[in-house]
């Protein structure tokens, strides 16, 4: 098929909303009904590749993890494992919400999921200060050789790992050719599973990959058309939520980079988004759609990046 090619990246809400306990019946809600948006992607022309977000979930994994050592003495997994385990988990949801969507609209797409390794620079700058939060609170850092820091909260100690920079997506060849035959692509979820290189192959590795560098890796090594990530606002504010906000239809990557130099977009929220999607204009993307997934039966939705 000769179509438009888009990145499609979930945002944490495609999956699980606030105050939801993240039941099986929830999420599986939650991505029917983002799916049911994508079917408009399709129906104007375009091949899918969609990447997730895996925050709630994979905690959760390390929350039954560490209630079976201290039940059952079972051993809990080590991150890349978690990583892997929410990665087919959620794509399984994927797979069958769009399944369904994509039968009732008539639209005949395969859907395929890959599990995904993203491997990171063994010498990464972020490895020698992990920052990212994972797992269950303690009322004290455990004795385990883990790296441990109190939450700002005060909800107690919880496991620090890094959050290095992908570098580059294992089969990512074969998700493009797959996708460009017109089926639709589930990869990257959650960022990838952190691998690093070794002279025996890839080990994994304590780390979180942040989701949407990790999709626009994906997107500008397949040269996307259009990388779109979705949220739960229509567009990118800046001055949020005070008296002068402002929705912002179009930004230009200087004028990005600008409003992230000033502060005006929250780190471990719109930040994160806003430096993906710099980063895939930079590297030669035509555009980035920062918005909702209601917003996307609009073709001009959303606040759009470019050079």
């Amino acid at each position: 098929m000769n179509q438009k090619l888009a990145m499609v990246a979930f945002g944490g809400n495609a999956l699980l909303r606030a105050g939801q306990k993240g039941t099986y019946e929830e999420q599986l809600e939650n991505v029917e009904r983002t799916c049911g948006q994508l079917r408009h992607l399709i129906e104007r022309g375009y091949d899918l590749v969609i990447g997730h977000g895996n925050g709630p979930q994979v905690g959760n994994v390390m929350l039954q993890h560490e209630a079976g050592r201290q039940q059952f003495g079972l051993p809990a997994m080590p991150m890349d494992f978690c990583g892997a385990e929410t990665q087919g988990s959620i794509a399984y949801m994927i797979e069958t919400g769009l399944e369904k969507v994509l039968r009732s609209a008539g639209i005949d797409r395969h859907v395929v999921s890959v599990v995904t390794r993203v491997e990171v620079a063994a010498d990464d700058p972020m490895f020698r200060n992990p920052t990212k939060f994972v797992g269950p609170y303690y009322p004290e850092a455990p004795k385990d050789g883990a790296v441990y820091k109190e939450d700002p909260r005060g909800l107690g100690w919880r496991k620090v790992v890094a959050s290095p920079k992908p570098v580059k997506i294992s089969n990512i060849d074969i998700v493009e050719q797959l996708a460009r035959e017109g089926h639709v692509v589930i990869t990257v979820g959650g960022g990838g599973i952190p691998v690093v290189a070794t002279p025996e192959g890839h080990r994994g590795v304590e780390a979180v990959i942040d989701k949407d560098l990790a999709s626009a890796l994906a997107a500008v090594t397949m040269k996307a058309d259009e990388f779109y990530i979705l949220t739960d606002v229509p567009k990118v504010y800046i001055n949020y939520r005070k008296d002068n906000q402002q929705a912002l239809g179009l930004m230009r990557v200087a004028e990005a980079k600008q409003y992230l130099a000033e502060g005006q977009f929250a780190e471990g929220s719109m930040a994160p988004k806003v430096r993906a999607g710099i980063a895939f204009v930079e590297a030669g993307g035509r555009e980035c759609i920062i918005t909702e997934a209601a917003a996307l039966d609009d073709p001009t939705c959303g606040t759009r990046i470019i050079a």
